[in-house]
C-alpha cells in the first residue's frame, strides 16, 4: 500500500459510518481509490441505498483526494457539487474514485465516481472545494 498523507490522520465519525477504507492512491497525480460500505441501514424503501448517502461518499472521496494530493498541507470545504445518479446501488461493497482536475491557491476543482464490485457506475459528481491550510482546521 501506497503512504500517504492520510496516514497521520484519524477518521472521522463520518467516515467510520460510511466504512470509509483507503484501497490505492497516486499522490502525485491526484487520485485516490476508496472502499466504503454500503450498509442495509442506508437502504429507501425500495432497497437502493439512499441517493443522500451516496453523495456522502462522493464527498469522503473528493476531500481525501486533495489532501493526499498537497502531501497532507490542504484541507477542502465543499463550496459546491453536483451529483448524478446513474444505477441503483444495493447494498454490499462501494469503491470511490476521485481525481483533482485543478488545484489552485483557494479553489479545488474534483470530479469522483461510485461504482459497484462488478464495475458498474452508480453515481458521478463534480466538486468545487475551498482550500484551507490542515494545520490550522483539523484537530
Amino acid at each position: 500500500m501506497v503512504k500517504t498523507a492520510l496516514d497521520n490522520f484519524k477518521r472521522p465519525p463520518c467516515a467510520e459510518l460510511l466504512g470509509w477504507r483507503l484501497l490505492d492512491a497516486r499522490p502525485e497525480e491526484g487520485w485516490i481509490r476508496l472502499g466504503f460500505e454500503g450498509k442495509p441501514e442506508f437502504c429507501n424503501p425500495a432497497g437502493f441505498i439512499q441517493g443522500g448517502m451516496l453523495s456522502s461518499m462522493l464527498d469522503d472521496t473528493m476531500g481525501p483526494a486533495v489532501l493526499v494530493m498537497s502531501e497532507g498541507r490542504l484541507y477542502t470545504t465543499t463550496i459546491s457539487m453536483t451529483v448524478n445518479f446513474l444505477s441503483p446501488a444495493k447494498p454490499g461493497p462501494i469503491i470511490g474514485e476521485a481525481k483533482v482536475t485543478q488545484l489552485g491557491k483557494t479553489i479545488a476543482f474534483v470530479e469522483a465516481k461510485l461504482m459497484a464490485e462488478d464495475g458498474t457506475v452508480l453515481a458521478t459528481a463534480s466538486a468545487s472545494e475551498r482550500l484551507l491550510e490542515a494545520a490550522r482546521v483539523v484537530k
